[in-house]
């Protein structure tokens, strides 16, 4: 489904407007010291709650992009965006202050580094097995003789690593990258979200996206540790455009009205 910008507009406006009032200037500059809310994003092949798509033009498109500006709006701050092949990325650059927010599953090894707002979307993280490894189950992948691939510094790669006993585990360093290794038989399955991976099945003919999942975990906006005034910010962002059915239709305008927001 094609985004229509005039549509993408009004959203950002609306979640802006609904959202307004709440946030103070304690809170833009807490959240934003430059004065320029600068939003991280990773992309991946097709749009999820979770990634982006970034064009061959460098044109970024997606929820996280667009609840990044709604976000901005709100403030009352200009923005720019920063679009990174992995979330792992994603991370550094919260923890080291080249961006200001990011967009992620959070697990307890990012729990260290940054502060998140209530989850926005869940994830479940299964595997995506070739057709001709014959995988047909979680527990079929867990052989000495199978190599899955996962994105280098993820929240699916450190929970695949310990599910995962006797089966190789190898790190990509972007999901076009790890598709490259299956497409070339040098892995026989992929550990990835489960909303990634229908766009990865229609590339890879046969392939099997397998029942369960191995990790649940809340995908929502980072800021850099011990900004509470940021923190705050954040959370009644997420709690508000969730309430007023924002998210929602942040989420059906992206293509996505399959998947369900975050209680």
């Amino acid at each position: 489904m094609q985004w229509k910008p005039l549509i993408v507009a009004a959203v950002v406006h609306l979640i802006s407007t609904a959202t307004a009032g709440a946030a103070g200037p304690d809170a833009a500059r807490d959240l934003a010291p430059t004065g320029t809310l600068r939003i991280g994003v990773a992309y991946a092949p097709a749009p999820t709650p979770v990634f982006a798509v970034k064009s061959a033009a460098g044109a970024v498109r997606g929820v996280p992009r667009v609840l990044g500006e709604a976000l901005a709006g709100r403030l009352g701050l200009p923005s720019t965006v920063t679009a990174v092949a992995t979330t792992n990325e994603l991370t550094e650059s919260c923890a080291g202050g080249t961006i200001d927010i990011g967009f992620m599953p959070v697990d307890e090894a990012r729990r260290e580094r940054l502060d998140f707002s209530p989850p926005y979307f869940v994830i479940e993280s299964t595997y995506l097995t070739t057709a001709a490894s014959g995988i047909t189950t979680r527990e079929g992948v867990d052989r000495a003789e199978v190599t899955v691939v996962g994105i280098e510094g993820s929240t699916t790669l450190r929970a695949a690593g310990r599910s995962l006993t006797a089966a190789r585990l190898v790190a990509a360093k972007s999901v076009a990258d790890a598709v490259a290794m299956l497409k070339a038989g040098q892995a026989q399955a992929i550990a990835l979200t489960h909303d990634s991976l229908p766009a990865l099945r229609a590339e890879l003919p046969g392939s099997r996206i397998l029942d369960g999942a191995f990790q649940v975990t809340g995908v929502a906006i980072a800021v850099p540790k011990n900004h509470p005034a940021a923190l705050a910010a954040v959370t009644d962002f997420v709690i508000a455009a969730k309430q007023d059915g924002t998210l929602r239709r942040i989420f059906d305008e992206a293509g996505l009205s399959g998947l369900a927001v975050a209680p």
